[in-house]
């Protein structure tokens, strides 16, 4: 217990000594929200991949879905690695940074009221952004005290109130900066810690080999079979649990699509693309996110695909119900203490880096996109039509203030969510995601390569990806949450293909204005 108290002191004083190094670049809006649109690759490569996984994938996703779909679990990390990693690098990295930076973007909101000419767009998709990132931020609470739970003792409550608190203080402290500077140190943890866990658990089972074999022999019992959901094994063959794509392929790729793809529609995850300094920065952050993820995402599903080897049953009699997410921590709780330590500092590093990145977003859309309004809507209501230096430094650190304050806001009522959490981890997740990247994703990355997406096809699709997962919600999710995510991302593509083709479009002249910034820079 000494070692583990330890470790997690040493490293909570770190987190919280990097907020207070970092907090005199926070005190303009750019510094707070961006870190001066000056951070390197390796630092916005390390918050990108700590953002991305935090305790709903180690806990949640890593459990359930190793429970449902064997070792083929596994390809849940890779298409996180391909899709969510490299592919969203290659295509949204660049492109982002020289768009956000033409038109003076900072959020996500903010860049669909600019670049469609909305401020009704603006509007909506600040709330939007605010109120689904709740359910996933409580999700995190929920996976980092399941562990806490497990090492300490200490009961659920109060280990979400310490995580919260001490997250708050080195965000409000030092912004993005502190925020990137600790996932770089977080990153290097998870990446020590997922590695050194695998390789004692598949130790304990006798070795890669033995643990595979005793995998195939394993069928489906009685609990799996008769509760909602039996059908992922209706047609089950033995040795389905060791395959290359388990007993259910379709299912299994409705999961890649939803934690693949929906990074790519995420504020938090998106925003690390405005922040970046340079195309140099870029290049090497792609290969460093790709190489992260394939570590942290892979190792955590390839351990949790082997759940069925030391937790009996997922099921609960007297809850009748699966309790996925305590799969993880019963397969580590036999774990010698040193290594509990580090399992635990590795789901902190992970869900204070993703907690830090979703507060942050937060408050910084609701701030600067529903308080506030940018500058040149300001300038107007100053004598004289222009703003001083001295206006324009004391609206800055105002906002900025204001930031703060919301940022414990959201805190706040995301742990309230949490002490009271309403279903899986894996399922707030997918209700979050699905939401978000529903209705973002497609117009905010088609809004990035095609002059015709027009006004009118956001608003759609922002009703499709929202309208689609909140209906399946209140009518007790007859379409798997998971499932149901992947299909509002896809066919928000559909959407704003559609509605685009058949409304009108924007004026040309804007719209070519806003694509010189690539024709400026080659992109």
């Amino acid at each position: 217990m000494f070692i583990k108290v330890l470790l997690t002191v040493i490293f909570l004083c770190v987190t919280v000594a990097v907020g207070i190094y970092s907090r005199k670049q926070a005190n303009s809006v750019e510094g707070f929200v961006l870190g001066g649109r000056n951070v390197g690759g390796w630092l916005t490569a390390f918050a990108y991949g700590t953002s991305y996984f935090s305790a709903v994938v180690f806990v949640g996703y890593a459990g359930q879905f190793g429970w449902k779909y064997g070792l083929s679990a596994s390809w849940i990390g890779i298409g996180n690695a391909i899709i969510g990693s490299l592919l969203a690098w290659i295509l949204l990295g660049k492109r982002t940074r020289l768009m956000t930076q033409f038109i003076q973007s900072r959020t996500m909101p903010d860049f669909f009221g600019t670049r469609y000419g909305d401020e009704g767009l603006r509007i909506a998709a600040s709330i939007i952004a605010f109120v689904f990132l709740i359910p996933y931020t409580a999700g995190v609470y929920m996976g980092i005290s399941k562990l806490f739970e497990m090492g300490f003792g200490i009961s659920y409550e109060y280990c979400a109130v310490i995580m919260a608190v001490l997250t708050a203080v080195y965000v409000i402290l030092g912004g993005y900066k502190a925020t990137a500077i600790n996932d770089f140190i977080q990153g290097i943890i998870m990446i020590f810690g997922i590695t050194t866990v695998i390789a004692v658990v598949l130790n304990s089972q006798g070795g890669l080999v033995a643990a595979t074999q005793k995998m195939a022999e394993i069928v489906p019992n009685t609990d799996d079979l008769t509760q909602r959901g039996s059908e992922l094994y209706a047609n089950f063959q033995a040795g389905d649990f060791a395959s290359w794509f388990g007993p259910n392929p379709l299912s299994l790729l409705g999961v890649v699509v939803l934690t693949s793809l929906g990074t790519w529609g995420l504020p938090q995850m998106v925003g690390k693309f405005y922040s970046i300094t340079d195309e140099s920065a870029i290049k090497r952050g792609t290969i460093i996110s790709t190489i992260f993820a394939f570590i942290v995402a892979g190792g955590c599903y390839f351990l949790g695909s082997f759940g069925r080897l030391f937790v009996p049953t997922a099921f609960n009699a007297e809850k009748g119900k699966f309790v996925y997410d305590n799969i993880i921590p019963t397969m580590l709780e036999t774990l010698p203490d040193i290594l509990i330590a580090l399992v635990i500092l590795l789901v902190l590093s992970a869900s204070m880096s993703t907690l830090a990145g979703l507060v942050l977003t937060s408050s910084s859309t609701m701030t600067l996109d529903l308080i506030y309004r940018d500058k040149k809507s300001l300038e107007g209501e100053v004598t004289g039509g222009e703003m001083d230096d001295m206006v324009v430094e004391k609206i800055e650190r105002r906002k900025v203030v204001v930031m703060r304050v919301l940022i414990v806001f959201f805190i706040v009522i995301s742990l309230m969510i949490a002490l009271n959490p309403p279903q899986f981890i894996a399922q707030l997740m997918g209700i979050s995601w699905g939401a978000l990247a529903g209705a973002f994703l497609a117009p905010f990355m088609m809004g990035l390569y095609w002059k015709g997406v027009t006004r009118l096809s956001v608003w759609a699709c922002f009703v499709w990806g929202v309208g689609l997962t909140v209906v399946n919600m209140l009518i007790g999710n007859p379409i798997n949450p998971i499932d149901c995510g992947a299909i509002a991302m896809l066919g928000g593509f559909i959407v704003v293909v559609l509605v685009s083709l058949l409304t009108p479009k924007m004026p040309t002249q804007k719209v070519e204005q806003i694509f010189q910034c690539y024709s400026q820079n080659n992109a």
